[in-house]
């Protein structure tokens, strides 16, 4: 493994499943933010389906104690490499299914990366290993999301028009 790699990479499979646990732990965090914007704007529809994102994040999380043996992941600093989780900037009080989704498929598809680049810097290893298993689960979650795009309706090109915007006096 080069010096680069070595900096980057986890040095650790324990450490490695300790940043995904962080990382899933942070997914239900914003899955679930994301919710609740949703239904203070009414948008119950897609409100469920953050909560359902958030349910499945925080399963993996689980899992991922449960294959460690873990009760309590360790505390691990934060990859400088690890992909954020999905973005709060990106909802708006009037966004459909599809719209939660596309966000969703972009931290599966960040994910996804970040595990690949990990397994392709450490190559056979153990922690090599590890990362292509995360990895693959990643890709699990990328299909799903892609198969759960496919049968929702992409939205209206003026999906974001409010006939009856929020007005805000000074």
């Amino acid at each position: 493994m080069s010096a680069v790699a070595a900096r980057i990479a986890p040095g650790s499979v324990a450490e490695l499943m300790a940043q995904a646990h962080a990382f899933e732990l942070e997914a239900v965090e914003r899955y679930t933010e994301l919710a609740d914007v949703m239904e203070t704007h009414n948008n119950r529809e897609v409100a469920a389906l953050f909560r359902s994102l958030a349910l499945q994040e925080a399963a993996h999380a689980r899992g991922l104690l449960a294959r460690m043996g873990w009760t309590q992941a360790p505390a691990v600093a934060r990859s400088p490499d690890m992909p954020p989780a999905p973005a709060l900037e990106q909802a708006h009080y009037l966004m459909h299914p599809w719209h939660a989704l596309q966000i969703a498929l972009d931290a599966e598809q960040q994910a996804f990366a970040f595990f690949g680049g990990i397994a392709q810097r450490c190559g056979s290893d153990p922690l090599g290993d590890a990362a292509r298993e995360m990895q693959e689960e990643e890709r699990e979650h990328v299909a799903l999301l892609q198969a759960w795009l496919q049968r929702v309706p992409q939205p209206p090109a003026d999906w974001a028009d409010d006939p009856d915007p929020p007005r805000y006096h000074d």
